[in-house]
């Protein structure tokens, strides 16, 4: 029996709107106990999440597991911080992109894939205000569009 390809539990969403994602990489997620099975779940928010490099090794930082709830005594903290799994040439040229100013390492999606969970980082380049504007702008122009050619088909 084939396992599932790739199902999203959570994205984040404003990270399309604050960042340019220039980059991304998949990456494996060290869980301790009860973690794996409150994403199983559904319950992970992305939200304010971000990731760091500290002595060569990749973390993300406050993502929120929420706890089990029939964990008891073995539940996890919500928002501590979890080892990401990278090859070392990944991490090197991250380190080497986040240097640059106005660069972040940004989780975009929580997906499991293959019975493990995997994280989606994207290197992303912050956006000014106007950047931001001139996208809605575009949204808008588009969502009138397909909506002028929609009344126009019926």
């Amino acid at each position: 029996m084939a396992k599932k390809e790739g199902r999203v539990i959570a994205q984040n969403k404003k990270a399309n709107h604050d960042y340019f994602i220039e980059d991304t990489f998949e990456a494996g997620i060290v869980l301790q106990g009860t973690e794996i099975k409150s994403i199983r779940a559904g319950r992970v928010n992305l939200k304010d999440s971000f990731a760091t490099i500290k002595q060569g090794q990749a973390y993300v930082n406050n993502m929120h597991i929420s706890t089990y709830e029939q964990g008891n005594r073995y539940n996890h903290e919500p928002t501590r911080a979890r080892k990401l799994l990278l090859h070392r040439k990944q991490i090197d040229q991250l380190i080497g992109q986040s240097q640059q100013e106005g660069y972040s390492i940004i989780p975009l999606k929580v997906y499991i894939k293959n019975g493990f969970a995997k994280v989606l980082i994207g290197l992303g380049k912050g956006k000014k205000k106007f950047d931001k504007r001139e996208d809605l702008k575009q949204k808008q122009a588009k969502r009138d569009m397909d909506r002028a050619i929609k009344d126009s088909m019926n």
